[in-house]
């Protein structure tokens, strides 16, 4: 239960430090300088994969460049961090739609139900006073969300590779993809490192640090002792401390929109992730 704490309190904190970076590097830079630390910190686990190469290359370019990107943008673009922290959630659903497509899984009506009050729920924020006037980081959100649920897919399908040396390639590839990105569509990169305080430069480090190596790290410590049954609930608990942060650390206003989007969205998680009752 400490470990799963720490987990969630890695990945809340993660929403902080996004929105405390992108204030000052804009979104390309900010996930290349991301995945640049990511990568010094697990050069010892990069090593060639046979035969599974390709699959991990898809994922790079899906979850490290697409994925991080979008959310990072979404994060530069909102008002607020509660909404982002909510929506981002939304890679579950898509997950499990992708999987009755991909795998060949079913949805009993449970899950259905669950699926449906998770985009209700988002819906109901997308209606609130901060939110509606950034609809466009809502929709970088989802999007992003969307992304993550495309790479979900794939590293369920993806088979023998740890997850330190899958990140560590995903780090690799995302890096110089990321940076190109930042010099063809973004300005001002060397003002932003030359004008960037201790702490500025901190929020991609601990970005890298704190959500990719302390985050999954310890996630994947409990999976492999403990039944996924057991161990994915307790994630649940992430976008609520990311809620909390928004609004003791970042200012943010809860409103009754807010909350209700977010109690419909996080249930419906809730009952997509949590097993079914058996008999």
């Amino acid at each position: 239960m400490l470990l799963a704490l720490l987990a969630n309190t890695a990945w809340a904190f993660n929403f902080i430090a996004g929105k405390a970076g992108v204030t000052q590097f804009q979104p390309f830079l900010f996930t290349a300088l991301r995945f640049a630390a990511l990568l010094l910190a697990l050069l010892p686990f990069l090593r060639w994969l046979p035969g599974r190469m390709r699959g991990v290359l898809s994922i790079a370019l899906v979850q490290g460049v697409l994925h991080f990107s979008l959310v990072f943008a979404g994060l530069e673009a909102s008002g607020d961090i509660a909404s982002v922290a909510i929506a981002s959630q939304l890679y579950v659903p898509f997950s499990a739609l992708l999987a009755v497509v991909w795998l060949g899984e079913t949805l009993d009506r449970r899950r259905l139900a669950g699926i449906a009050s998770a985009f209700g729920g988002v819906l109901v924020i997308g209606f609130d006073p901060i939110v509606f006037h950034h609809l466009d980081a809502l929709l970088l959100i989802t999007a992003g969300a969307a992304a993550m649920a495309v790479a979900t897919i794939q590293m369920r399908q993806l088979r023998g590779v740890s997850v330190f040396v899958l990140q560590a390639w995903i780090a690799l590839c995302a890096t110089p993809a990321l940076a190109l990105l930042s010099l063809l569509f973004e300005y001002g990169q060397w003002e932003a490192m030359r004008t960037a305080t201790g702490l500025e430069l901190a929020a991609p480090i601990y970005s890298a640090i704190g959500a990719s190596l302390i985050g999954h790290g310890i996630v994947y410590y409990l999976l492999g002792r403990y039944p996924v049954s057991v161990t994915t609930p307790l994630m649940l608990l992430s976008p609520v401390l990311a809620v909390a942060f928004g609004v003791l650390l970042w200012g943010d206003v809860l409103t009754w929109k807010l909350v209700l989007g977010g109690v419909l969205t996080l249930a419906g998680i809730a009952v997509i992730t949590l097993p079914a009752a058996t008999r």
